[in-house]
Order: C-alpha cells, then sequence, then structure tokens
C-alpha cells in the first residue's frame, strides 16, 4: 500500500509541477514506470486509484489522459462518499449547506440574468400547489441548482451538488411527516425568487438561510 501510495504522489506530483497538463496523455506504462523509479504494478494500481477520482481517464487501447480537472468532474467523487454518510452525521451536511448555499443565493441575486428567473418561475408555476413528495424534492434540488449555478462559482456549484445526496433524503422524510411541508417549501421557493427579481442579495440570502434552516430544525427534533 505504501508503494502504491509514493506512485500516486509522483504522478500527482507531474500533473502538479506541470510536466503533465490537462487532456495530456502519460507515457506507456514502461517508460513511465522507469522514469518514476516504480514497479510496473504500483504504477498500475496508482492509475486506477487516480481514475477512481476522475484525475486519469483510461482508455482501452488508446492510453491513459490526464482528465480536463474541472471542478464539477473532480467534485463528482464527493457525492459518491457522502451517500456514505450515517443519519446521525446528515445533520452536520445540513450545517455545511446552510453556510454556503446562503452566500451563493446571495452572489446570484447580482448575476442571474431575466431568461434565468423566468425559467425559474416557469419551474414553480409547472409544479402546481398539490405536488407529490417526489415532485417537489425533484424540484427543490433543480431549483437550488440552477441558482447556484448562476452565482458563476463552479467550485461552489460542484460542492452543493454534491452535498444534495444526503439532504434529498432528508426533505423526503419531512414531506412524508409534516402536512405543511409543501406548501411552505412552494411559499420560500417564491420568497427567493422575489428577492432575486429584486436583485436584492440580503433578502435571498436571509431566505436560502430561513429554508434550509426549516429543514434542519425538523430534522433536529426526529433523530
Amino acid at each position: 500500500m505504501a508503494v502504491t501510495d509514493e506512485a500516486i504522489e509522483k504522478i500527482k506530483g507531474m500533473i502538479v509541477s506541470g510536466a503533465l497538463r490537462p487532456g495530456d496523455r502519460l507515457p506507456k506504462e514502461s517508460e513511465l514506470a522507469a522514469e518514476l523509479g516504480l514497479s510496473r504494478n504500483s504504477l498500475r494500481e496508482a492509475v486506477r486509484a487516480l481514475a477512481l477520482i476522475r484525475i486519469l481517464d483510461v482508455r482501452q487501447g488508446d492510453g491513459t489522459y490526464v482528465t480536463s480537472l474541472d471542478p464539477q468532474l473532480l467534485l463528482e467523487a464527493l457525492s459518491f462518499v457522502v451517500d456514505f454518510h450515517r443519519d446521525d452525521t446528515v445533520l452536520e451536511f445540513l450545517a455545511v449547506r446552510r453556510i454556503l448555499e446562503p452566500a451563493a443565493t446571495g452572489m446570484a441575486a447580482g448575476r442571474i440574468t431575466a431568461p434565468e428567473l423566468d425559467a425559474l418561475q416557469a419551474q414553480l408555476d409547472a409544479l402546481g400547489t398539490d405536488p407529490s413528495v417526489e415532485q417537489l424534492v425533484a424540484c427543490d434540488l433543480e431549483f437550488h441548482r440552477r441558482i447556484v449555478a448562476a452565482a458563476g462559482n463552479e467550485v461552489l456549484c460542484s460542492l452543493l451538488d454534491g452535498l444534495s445526496g444526503p439532504t434529498t433524503r432528508a426533505r423526503v422524510w419531512r414531506g412524508l411527516t409534516q402536512k405543511d411541508a409543501v406548501a411552505r417549501t412552494l411559499t420560500e421557493h417564491r420568497a427567493i425568487l422575489g428577492a432575486l427579481r429584486d436583485a436584492d442579495a440580503e433578502a435571498a440570502r436571509a431566505w436560502a438561510t430561513v429554508h434550509i434552516a426549516s429543514v434542519e430544525q425538523w430534522l433536529r427534533t426526529s433523530l
């Protein structure tokens, strides 16, 4: 295992130093192993590990390439990891989301375009006043994803997208056990949208905080 870790660090060093850039093809396995002073087996294990976290892309019959290293690609692993959360740690994920998402919503208030706002409005209108829990959760995910994307920060967008896994489950529980959860969620969504239309960053940030805190507060009493 220590040998594989060393191999990972050496490949990482080549990427960080710029010796290998996004999109570059790695040298042949035998050549790279000799260059780095590694066994071919340890190099192979390192490549597998780096491919799992989207640093490398192994193309059968073609070779191994450095990926684009875009934040969205690299942070895909986050959503995989957070799916393994324990029920008693979901509050910690929600707490992180409560810190990040209101900030992103406030940032979006100064950047979101009229067509983007109209698309959000159409999404809410299409949902109606009595959606199922599943429809509401799907809409909630897409509603916030679009707003965060409008903030213009790919890293923040990818982080929040990755954190949605455990919080989705909490929203489903809430919808199944709280009679007013659907109406409250729709009201909060409309309030967030109204603040965005007014380009009021503080109001948008405040409503986003209220929206997440209501789920968090319910969950605290349920665990």
